[in-house]
Parts: C-alpha cells; sequence; structure tokens
C-alpha cells in the first residue's frame, strides 16, 4: 500500500472530510409539501466517507413544511423570492439567512445542491417575470449563489449531476483535493510544503490541463511572500482541476508513468501495461486497469516519488469513481 492511499484510506475511516448538502437530499421532510428528495447515493453510498452538514434555508427562516412554494420573481434587475400569489416574500429573510449561514460555512470541502430549488439550486433556476407565469431558466438560488460567490473554488454539484459518471468522479476528485489543500494550510503553509504539494500532484495536473500544469510551476519557482503564493496557486490548482480530464490527456500521463519503469520490468511486462494503456485510450477498458497494473508494478518496484502521486489514489476505492471512462 503506497503512503497516499494509507493516507487517503485513514482519512476516509476518520469521515472527516465535510461536504454541505440540501437537507431534503437526506431524507428530512423540509419541502413545501412537506415531502423530501432523497437521494439514496448520498445517504447511502457514499454517506461513510463524509460528515453531512445539512441545510435548509426555507426552513431556517421559520416557514415551516408544507408552506407555500416560493419561486424566483425578476423585476428589472432586481429578484424577489416570493409565492406565486404574491402573499408571501421572504427576500429580505433569504438573503440575510445566506449572508450568515455561508460565512459559518469555511470549513467545508464541497457541497451537494438541490436542483431547480429557488434558494439552493446551482443554475437554470426559473425565474418568472413579474405579474406573469412566463419564466425563463436563467436563475441560480439564493444561497447557493452566495455559497459560489464567498468560495469561488469550492467543489459545488447538484445531486442530479452526480449520476453522470464523469461528473462525479470530477467533483470528488475536487473534493478530496481540496481537502488535502486545506489540511496544508491548517498545519502552517511554507515554501517547502507548497513545493511538496505541487509535486504529489503533478500527474493529476496534467490528466486535467497540461496548461495550467506548466503555468503553475513557475508561480513556486520564486516564492517572496508564502501567503500570497498559497492563495494564488490555490486558485489556478481548482480551476485546473474542474477541468475534466479526458482520455487523451489520461493516456498521456499514464505513459509517462510507464516511464519510470521501462529498466525494471520484464518485456513481456511491459507490452502488458503498454497493451492495457492502449486499451484504455481506445477505450475497451475503464481507467481502472491500467492504474491498478501500475500501482501493482509499485508493489515489486516501489519508488517513493511515483507512490506519492494523489493520481493513483485520488478517493477512496470502495467509492468506484474510476469506471466512467
Amino acid at each position: 500500500m503506497s503512503k497516499l492511499q494509507s493516507v487517503c484510506e485513514q482519512s476516509s475511516s476518520q469521515a472527516n472530510i465535510q461536504i454541505g448538502i440540501s437537507s431534503c437530499l437526506l431524507g428530512q421532510q423540509v419541502r413545501f409539501d412537506g415531502g423530501h428528495k432523497q437521494s439514496m447515493y448520498c445517504k447511502k453510498e457514499i454517506a461513510a466517507h463524509f460528515e453531512y452538514v445539512p441545510v435548509c434555508p426555507e426552513m431556517a427562516i421559520g416557514m415551516g413544511a408544507p408552506r407555500k412554494s416560493i419561486r424566483q420573481i425578476r423585476d428589472g434587475e432586481t429578484i424577489y423570492i416570493r409565492s406565486a400569489d404574491g402573499s408571501v416574500d421572504v427576500t429580505d429573510d433569504l438573503n440575510r439567512f445566506s449572508e450568515q449561514k455561508v460565512a459559518e460555512l469555511s470549513d467545508l470541502d464541497g457541497y451537494i445542491l438541490c436542483a431547480k430549488s429557488p434558494t439552493c439550486g446551482m443554475e437554470r433556476v426559473t425565474q418568472y417575470k413579474i405579474g406573469t407565469n412566463n419564466g425563463t431558466k436563467s436563475g441560480v438560488g439564493v444561497f447557493a449563489q452566495k455559497l459560489m460567490q464567498t468560495y469561488p473554488h469550492l467543489p459545488v454539484e447538484e445531486e442530479g449531476r452526480l449520476h453522470d459518471l464523469v461528473l462525479r468522479e470530477n467533483f470528488f476528485t475536487r473534493v478530496f483535493a481540496h481537502n488535502d489543500w486545506q489540511n496544508m494550510m491548517r498545519s502552517g503553509v511554507s515554501k517547502h510544503k507548497l513545493i511538496q504539494f505541487h509535486s504529489r500532484y503533478k500527474y493529476m495536473l496534467m490528466a486535467h490541463s497540461p496548461a495550467w500544469y506548466r503555468d503553475l510551476g513557475p508561480i513556486l519557482a520564486n516564492i517572496e511572500d508564502v501567503e500570497q503564493t498559497a492563495a494564488q496557486y490555490f486558485a489556478g490548482f481548482m480551476t485546473a482541476l474542474k477541468i475534466r480530464a479526458t482520455r487523451k490527456n489520461h493516456t498521456s500521463t499514464l505513459q509517462h508513468l510507464q516511464g519510470y519503469f521501462k529498466k525494471k520490468l520484464t518485456g513481456q511486462q511491459k507490452q502488458e501495461l503498454s497493451s492495457m494503456i492502449m486499451k484504455y485510450r481506445e477505450g475497451l477498458v475503464p481507467l481502472l486497469v491500467p492504474i491498478t497494473l501500475i500501482n501493482h508494478y509499485l508493489t515489486q518496484f516501489p519508488t517513493e516519488y511515483i507512490e506519492n502521486q494523489v493520481y493513483l489514489n485520488p478517493h477512496p476505492e470502495e467509492m468506484k469513481l474510476r469506471y466512467a471512462y
């Protein structure tokens, strides 16, 4: 087992990675009709790996359940949060709550939102023109918008989009990377730690964005103000990971890793690894197959630099996130 994998599994077992989540996704009966939108994936399949921080803005401001449904209503540049008949207006209350609550969430490493909600929707929330029932899907939930504005590099995703395996893997890769960064910052950032961090994420960055990998290195070349450099690096780092890794970039990354074994493997082993990488490139096997083979060869030919690459073990195997491509 690599050092990195050991750390990842220990972190997972302690369930110390906090993820914010819309309360209704955990089965809490907080929706306007007194129901919920329970996600079995969130509640059962991945819950053991995280500590959830559930939030329902509408219940938090005292609306109760059941209650009148509310919607976003646009009047010029102003957005109101009201019931369809206009008898309930919670615009100020929701804005005030969002401001206060988001300020308390700085320890989160990710957030899973409920889609289409006028408070929690990440995108495509219906906005109605004032005085009509004509709507356009151009809004963002009040609470979600404040969350994303305050923490622009926090991994945020809607529960429904997590059914897309590529989006799912990308989201949780960012969650674990965000947690890794936050743990480093809490322990006290230094030039050495920044360089070490970048070194461990070399191949992860290459898979997501070779351009960003090339740009991030020079940021650490001449560090004068550690805190300022860390902030600049983190912004670029999380931006890079948000770019979905492609099959082409994964293949190139795997071939770079293959190079570390060229003097250690037998001819048959080299052929086997090359074959698995090519089969992955052609879509015949998932990424997990060549990754597993590389990890297997690492047990036979330990190389500390490669063992410490986050790319090989970015999240717990139990989450089954590398079957997507």
